[in-house]
């Protein structure tokens, strides 16, 4: 993009792209400023959340286990089993349940359960990977693209990337035994190398920068946006130029909840 005040072609008219590379400069220092306050109120939110965690934590950790308490007091006092369903819900909230990663630690990834674990669980024996035997077309197929597209037949480092980028999916496709695509692979090695894409032109790049600039824009304001609306977000929002303040307030809310759950706990144990 051709740096501001280049000079304007003889005669002093501006150039056609002027005032779109204006405008692509002004998106791109926009873009900027609101970059740095969305990260900037996302650290703040980040260090609020960590401070909540830190000192207001307990605080809510000792309610659950007073609630759970009380509940399974109240639970044995009536006999009720809708008390002690309740109180087996307030216990859970102090007690999570394990995740099922925890459950199935060593047996399962993110795409879910190991093959053995899974024969294990299904009392199924563990099938061996099945071997492929390449046909003698594959192999001969194979041969050939190997000599031909081999990578130390390459005279300049441009050639030599495409050699190995193609030799690499005949490996892939040969280790499959996959003879149709070896026959694909033949045809597209004696077609040759695809010539280069006519570039975009100036003025297409521009807009294609604005575009982006734009895009750019709408996602930061998702996440401006989901970062006001979350829990944290709209307590910082309340005191933004004092949150120790309101830290110190929920404080004093929360032992002020602490202190009555204990009294209400304590009368109905009789203490």
């Amino acid at each position: 993009m051709p740096e501001e005040g280049a000079l304007r072609p003889e005669g002093g008219e501006p150039r056609p792209e002027e005032r779109l590379e204006r405008a692509v400069r002004a998106a791109e220092q926009a873009l900027i400023e609101y970059e740095i306050a969305v990260e900037t109120f996302r650290v703040e939110v980040e260090n609020f959340s960590r401070l909540h965690h830190q000192r207001l934590g307990p605080m809510y950790t000792r309610l659950d286990e007073l609630d759970a308490q009380i509940a399974e007091a109240r639970a044995a006092r009536s006999g009720d089993p809708e008390d002690r369903r309740k109180a087996d819900e307030a216990r859970a909230r102090v007690m999570p349940m394990p995740a099922v990663e925890e459950l199935f630690h060593g047996w399962m990834d993110g795409d879910g359960l190991f093959p053995e674990a899974a024969a294990m669980l299904t009392d199924q024996p563990v099938r061996p990977p099945q071997r492929v035997r390449p046909s003698d077309e594959a192999r001969k197929l194979y041969r050939e693209l190997a000599r031909k597209a081999h990578p130390d037949l390459a005279q300049d480092e441009t050639e030599r990337a495409r050699r190995e980028e193609f030799i690499t999916r005949v490996n892939a496709a040969y280790g499959r035994g996959d003879e149709p695509l070896l026959r694909e692979l033949a045809e597209e090695w004696a077609a040759g190398p695809k010539p280069p894409e006519q570039g975009p032109t100036e003025s297409e790049e521009l807009y294609a920068r604005l575009e982006w600039l734009a895009q750019r824009k709408e996602l930061l304001t998702v996440v401006a946006r989901e970062l006001e609306e979350s829990a944290i977000g709209a307590m910082l929002r309340l005191a933004p130029d004092d949150p120790d303040r309101l830290l110190e307030e929920i404080a004093e809310q929360l032992l002020a909840q602490v202190a009555e759950r204990e009294r209400e706990l304590a009368e109905m144990l009789g203490q």
